[in-house]
């Protein structure tokens, strides 16, 4: 088998995220001034971007800190989903399952507790690629150096064979940083042909492309 790689990040990649407004309605709901609902929950969403906090935990946080009944904390947990799980970039994802068997596939995901079970139920990603790698599940978020190593070592392979795709600058040249070849998505052309020159290039040759 070959050691090319190819690894993903979700949100506005594979997942379609654009802003929902979500927050701003529930502090119009609340009458909260703007920017209440992040400075009260700011640590537990971080908590829950690094897996410190539980699932659990994190609904007792919200409904406590924002003074939610059992049914608004219901409808407000659906939002932050909604947002957060978006639409599926169908595009893109039937492009990767077509590269099943001819390299190595693997997701790098900034995440929330929860995410696993929605994604699979959802997108079915767990289908899709060979490793998941989530930052709520090893504790680390990109752009540390470690989140990358992270990905390699749940493939068994190095930097070098790994061709990274993200919508983030700095988690790009995270990427670039610690050895492997990496794309800034924009768009699915873009990306599709910037993956396709890396595959064609093989492992052991760097794509002559320039860098996106």
């Amino acid at each position: 088998m070959t050691t090319t790689c190819v690894i993903l990040d979700i949100g506005g990649v594979l997942e379609i995220t654009p802003e929902t407004g979500w927050v701003q309605r529930w502090e119009e709901r609340l009458e909260l001034p703007m920017g209440t609902v992040n400075e009260r929950m700011r640590d537990v969403w971080r908590a829950g971007s690094v897996g410190h906090i539980s699932e659990h935990d994190v609904h007792w946080e919200v409904a406590s800190r924002l003074g939610l009944d059992v049914h608004q904390l219901e409808a407000f947990m659906a939002d932050l989903w909604t947002e957060y799980l978006g639409t599926p970039n169908a595009e893109l994802i039937a492009y990767v399952r077509a590269l099943q068997g001819r390299c190595r596939l693997a997701i790098l995901s900034n995440s929330f507790v929860g995410a696993r079970e929605r994604e699979a139920a959802l997108y079915h990603f767990d289908e899709l690629v060979e490793q998941i790698v989530y930052s709520h599940e090893i504790g680390i978020e990109k752009p540390d150096p470690r989140a990358f190593e992270a990905a390699c070592a749940s493939l068994e392979v190095g930097p070098e064979s790994c061709f990274f795709v993200d919508d983030v600058p700095a988690n790009v040249e995270a990427a670039r940083g610690a050895g492997m070849q990496a794309h800034l998505f924009e768009d699915n052309i873009g990306t599709i042909t910037r993956i396709a020159a890396h595959l064609d290039a093989g492992p052991s040759t760097p794509a002559r492309v320039p860098l996106g």
